[in-house]
């Protein structure tokens, strides 16, 4: 069966998470992906060594496509890349904004070249604004954009444990992409896109923003929410952490009759309603913990089942490991297979393939001989 984006070709200078989230997805969809790496290859290839030796991060965002490793202080390495980007449908790149154009190959320039190529320019604060001009890291976005002052407890504000910024930014980037190429189909034209690292995050932080702004700044509570009660994780006799929803006052009766074993509770008008609960938000959550902390996880478990009541535990990578629920796929590396959490989409009768990760360089040889008389063509003519 035909991918959705078979034929395609993208073309992407890219490092880190943002710009890689997005090309594997359209690598995991049919494009051809050609990893444009410096000599020393993507910075994200040292992370860690966590994967048979290979980053964990570069396994991650990177199957599928082809790595060329070309020095653009070169001339005959940016005739490469020319010469590729007149074959490209989608330029990805996500270079510092006004970087791309001091190697010789500012946007405008290509548009104009190429009216059907689709460009997309991924940076932390946009190519132009007064931070334009800002390195930005995750986790300094995270800070940025306020998401750090709402994560964590009481005690400090704290980073979201995955890169969150820069998924959003990689999967907005994406989805533009996609809406440029739906696009071109119909006018035949190709696109200029930004996307950045803050505006992603801000996008995300909506609601504390109209909470502030509507005179209700949000409260770091951990895992707890800020509107309702009881809504956060219970400690079980065993020492096993369940984490409990309850979104309205009939799940808050069930809880009380099936799970707490308090029928009186559950018609105290003290207690009856959200409102009421958020004003005794202490006490609430003292009735649920006296009531968990006297069961083992198993018999808890089984009741907020039968009650039907939204629940889950207080999981940790260990606990993902082997969590029943959790879908894999294997994908090659350049130090052997690596199983992967499968990508979110299901599509009915459809079993994806996914391709390897390159190694540093691997298809240096291929690329260069393909586009090699393009190259010395452009050249020739000072292009």
């Amino acid at each position: 069966m035909a991918l959705p984006l078979e034929g395609l070709v993208v073309v992407s200078l890219e490092q880190a998470v943002a710009a890689p989230l997005c090309t594997c997805r359209l690598a995991d969809a049919g494009a051809r992906v050609i990893k444009v790496e410096r000599p020393e290859g993507d910075f994200a290839r040292g992370y860690d060594a966590a994967v048979h030796g290979e980053s964990a991060y570069f396994v991650w965002l990177n199957r599928g496509k082809e790595s060329v490793v070309l020095d653009l202080a070169a001339g005959a390495d940016k005739a490469l890349l020319s010469a590729m980007l007149a074959k490209a449908d989608v330029f990805v790149q996500n270079l510092k904004p006004g970087a791309i154009a001091k190697l010789g190959f500012p946007i405008a320039a290509l548009r104009a070249r190429h009216p059907r190529l689709i460009v997309c320019s991924i940076s932390g604060y946009g190519e132009s604004g007064p931070y334009a001009q800002r390195k930005a890291y995750d986790l300094l976005v995270q800070a940025e954009s306020g998401l750090a002052s709402v994560t964590g407890g009481p005690e400090a504000p704290s980073r979201v444990g995955v890169s969150v910024c820069d998924i959003a930014a990689g999967m907005n980037a994406y989805e533009a992409i996609l809406e440029a190429l739906i696009a071109r189909e119909r006018t035949g034209e190709g696109a200029e896109i930004s996307v950045s690292l803050f505006d992603s995050m801000a996008d995300w932080m909506t609601v504390p923003l109209l909470q502030y702004e509507g005179g209700m700044p949000p409260k770091r509570m951990g895992l707890a929410h800020t509107s309702i009660a009881p809504y956060g994780a219970f400690r079980t006799r065993d020492g096993i952490d369940i984490l409990i929803s309850i979104q309205n006052d009939r799940e808050w009766r069930v809880l009380a009759e099936r799970v707490l074993d308090d029928p009186k509770l559950a018609d105290d008008p003290n207690f009856a309603t959200n409102v009421e609960r958020v004003k005794r938000r202490a006490e609430t959550d003292r009735r649920v913990a006296d009531a968990f902390g006297a069961m083992d996880a198993a018999t808890l478990v089984a009741k907020l089942e039968a009650a039907d009541i939204a629940f889950a535990r207080v999981n940790e990578p260990k606990d993902l490991a082997r969590h029943p629920h959790l879908r894999r796929i294997s994908v090659e590396t350049p130090s052997g297979p690596a199983s992967l959490p499968a990508p979110a989409a299901r599509r009915a009768g459809e079993a994806r393939h996914y391709g390897a990760v390159p190694a540093l360089g691997a298809h240096t040889e291929k690329i260069r001989a393909e586009f090699a008389a393009a190259a010395a063509a452009l050249r020739r003519r000072g292009a």
